[in-house]
């Protein structure tokens, strides 16, 4: 029973960064040690390391689009929960319309890399050449403006929330993710156009890897939910979430903010994640 209490939506991108890991290392695994990093046929001749995509391309095109599917459906029901767990109290609210406005272009972001990603897969590099180019970079872009809008929404949800550290830790998480994966996708970019693919594809490598680890920051974000199953433990606005800046007589500053806290009764204490 203590097992099944814990488990909750958390669980999802769990499940999606495992199968996204798995998925990378069955691809890698089966090119090094199955086919002794063969060299395919629609390689160019110097190239000494395959894309993922080339290995996609191959025997194992199924696993690559039935990866990458799994992957995003999760990812994209992450996204969901987190937004779906703010609007019902299990998680800090947003309380502005801008921050609704960043959870809703995150949304629609993500949802546009997860098509490109499932494209990708399937329009593969062998017989799409083109057409896997332009998924592929719907794919980084899609998840890399969706990270950023949801940054954007936490830095702002914790300028009202800050004794909820929970949101720090994620906005850090999550920015390091985008400057991380914005400057590796450029390396990416930059080297696969000057025809230097063995180091392009390192990098591509590595990106999709580091990738897993932003799946995982969601767990970050829905962990708090395990506490407020209870409709009693739930967060309740107490106050309007707006602030306010006014000039003390002193000349100091002072800013109001809106404070939430779980549970109906007053003088409940407040979980600090």
């Amino acid at each position: 029973m203590a097992v099944r209490g814990f488990v909750s939506y958390w669980i999802l991108p769990v499940i999606s960064s495992l199968v996204w890991c798995g998925m990378l290392l069955g691809l890698l695994l089966y090119w090094v040690v199955d086919t002794n990093s063969e060299h395919y046929s629609y390689m160019d001749k110097g190239d000494n390391i395959a894309f993922i995509s080339d290995i996609g391309a191959s025997k194992l095109k199924p696993l690559f689009i039935a990866g990458s599917a799994v992957t995003t459906a999760f990812l994209d029901l992450s996204f969901a929960a987190e937004r779906l767990l703010r609007h019902n109290g299990r998680l800090v609210p947003n309380t502005t319309g801008k921050e609704k406005i960043f959870a809703i272009l995150s949304i629609l972001f993500a949802i546009v890399g997860t098509c490109g990603l499932i494209l990708l897969s399937i329009f593969d590099t062998h017989h799409h050449h083109r057409a896997h180019d332009v998924f592929l970079l719907l794919f980084i872009a899609g998840y890399i403006i969706s990270a950023i809008f949801i940054c954007a929404e936490y830095y702002v949800l914790g300028l009202y929330n800050r004794h909820h550290k929970v949101l720090r830790i994620s906005f850090w998480v999550k920015i390091a993710f985008v400057i991380v994966e914005f400057v590796f996708a450029i390396v990416f970019v930059s080297t696969n156009w000057s025809n230097n693919e063995n180091v392009a594809a390192v990098f591509e490598w590595i990106i999709a890897f580091i990738f897993t680890f932003y799946i995982l920051s969601f767990v970050i974000d829905l962990l708090p939910a395990v506490r407020t199953k209870d409709h009693t433990m739930r967060f309740v606005k107490s106050l309007k979430h707006d602030m306010e800046s006014s000039h003390s007589q002193d000349g100091n500053s002072s800013v109001q903010t809106g404070q939430y806290q779980n549970g109906h009764e007053e003088g409940v204490t407040r979980y600090n994640f």
